[in-house]
Order: structure tokens, then C-alpha cells, then sequence
């Protein structure tokens, strides 16, 4: 156990920063079930991880707004032609998902191969560096996150396919730098599919209580055990989704089930 990972000053900035990706992706998680294209979230992640290592294999790596640049064009374009092959050809659209997916990741793999840290980069690509997160750094992520909730929350009723694309790609870049490829599908599909028997203002409540709470849960024990963060918050994240699905589903058919009274007599 490591007593000195328990520190604000380090747990503070990742709790926050988890708190962060789920203000926009369980909204965009709940909106990404209902549409039934669930694996757009790690083929967009993918991606905007492969424009990432694409501005540091181009030497960009010093210029933030370069990698920033390289990262959402990357999102955009991606999201671009999924807008394109949803409207012709809609019943392949989740394998066209899966396929930019694995070329977004063999990619990565290929442009990685001659750097000697090229397994490392992979590793913080996927899992993410949510403990590395400070104040500071935050500060472009919750700008840009209040821009992309305003814009949800008013208008997202108005929106064909592409506008959701471009929302989802804005959001997916910012937040796979934050917390790596896994956590955000993981952010976008489980509080989503737990919670999915409610309806209205209780499923988004609901989706954001789960989430927070395994994000808070998860970072204190990878602090406390000393273990990846990202990979303890998954798995925390996926059995409070378990416990909470069940629970929904035992109140919710125990609340549909007809009153049976003592003194109601069968009939013959």
C-alpha cells in the first residue's frame, strides 16, 4: 500500500479531470446506445491518439497547439466519413466503425515502431495518465467541455448526424489525452448501459452518480495499491455498473408486478 499516493495535491487534479470527461460523455454515452453505434467511441479515441502520435513523430510534440491540431483534425475527419458511409450505407455502419478502429491502432503500432519508447507511448495512449493531470492543465478541457455542454444541452435535439459528430469528436480528443482510449469508452458505454432502464433527467442523474463514483473509487484504490489507474477505474466502473443494473431491474419489475391482495379468492 502507498500511504503517500493518498495526497490531495496528486488525487485532486485526477479526480477532477475524471469528473471532467463525464460531464459530456455520459450525455454523449446515452445518446451513442440509443443510436446503437456503440463502438464509434474507441475507433474516434483511436484516432484523434493516432493524430497525437502522428504530430510527435512529425516533431511536434513541443507545440501544443500543433498536437491539438493534428489530434481533432484527425477526430474530425474520421467523423466526416462516418457522417458519409451512416447516410449510404447505414447497415454496415458498425463494422465500418470497427474497421477505422483497427486501422486507427495499427497505425499507431506502425508510426511507433522505430521509437525506442514506442511501447510506453502505446501504454499512456490506452490507459491514459489521469494522476499526471494538474490544475493547470485542466483549464483548456473544462472551456471547452462548458462550450460543448452549452451547445448539447440547448440544441442537441436540432442535430442530424453530423452535428453529433462533431461534438462527439471534440470530446473524444480532449479526453482520451486525459484519461486514455479505455477509460473513455468505458466513461461513454457502462454508466450508459447500467442506467438505461430509466428514462428522462433520473437516466442522466443516475449515469452521472455511477460514473463519479467509480472515478472517485477507482483512483483512491490505484493510489492505495499502487496499481494503473486507469485499468482499477474501469473495472470499478464496470461492477458498480453491474450492482446498480441489477438493482434497477429488481426495483423497477418488482414495481410492475400486479398487488396480490390476502383476501382475493381464485376463480373457478
Amino acid at each position: 500500500m502507498n500511504m503517500d499516493m493518498l495526497n490531495w495535491s496528486i488525487l485532486g487534479p485526477a479526480i477532477v479531470a475524471g469528473l471532467l470527461v463525464l460531464s459530456t460523455h455520459v450525455p454523449l454515452g446515452q445518446e451513442v446506445l440509443k443510436r446503437g453505434i456503440i463502438f464509434i467511441d474507441l475507433a474516434i479515441a483511436q484516432i484523434a491518439g493516432l493524430g497525437v502520435l502522428a504530430a510527435g513523430v512529425m516533431g511536434w510534440e513541443d507545440h501544443a497547439w500543433a498536437v491539438q491540431l493534428s489530434a481533432i483534425g484527425a477526430a474530425l475527419v474520421a467523423s466526416a466519413s462516418l457522417d458519409w458511409t451512416e447516410k449510404r450505407w447505414p447497415s454496415i455502419q458498425e463494422p465500418t466503425i470497427g474497421i477505422l478502429f483497427v486501422l486507427a491502432a495499427t497505425g499507431s503500432i506502425i508510426l511507433l515502431a522505430e521509437n525506442p519508447h514506442g511501447a510506453q507511448h502505446l501504454k499512456d495512449l490506452l490507459v491514459g495518465q489521469i494522476l499526471w493531470s494538474t490544475w493547470k492543465s485542466l483549464i483548456p478541457t473544462a472551456i471547452l467541455y462548458l462550450v460543448l455542454l452549452t451547445v448539447w444541452f440547448k440544441w442537441h435535439h436540432q442535430f442530424g448526424h453530423r452535428g453529433f459528430y462533431i461534438i462527439f469528436a471534440f470530446a473524444v480528443t480532449a479526453s482520451v489525452q486525459l484519461v486514455g482510449v479505455y477509460l473513455v469508452f468505458a466513461s461513454l458505454i457502462i454508466p450508459a448501459l447500467a442506467v438505461r432502464r430509466l428514462t428522462g433527467a433520473r437516466r442522466l442523474w443516475a449515469g452521472y452518480l455511477l460514473g463519479s463514483t467509480a472515478y472517485l473509487t477507482g483512483i483512491m484504490l490505484s493510489a492505495w495499491f499502487d496499481l494503473p489507474t486507469g485499468a482499477v477505474t474501469v473495472w470499478t466502473m464496470a461492477i458498480l455498473a453491474v450492482a446498480v443494473s441489477s438493482l434497477l431491474g429488481y426495483l423497477l419489475n418488482k414495481g410492475q408486478r400486479p398487488e396480490q391482495h390476502a383476501d382475493t379468492k381464485p376463480t373457478a
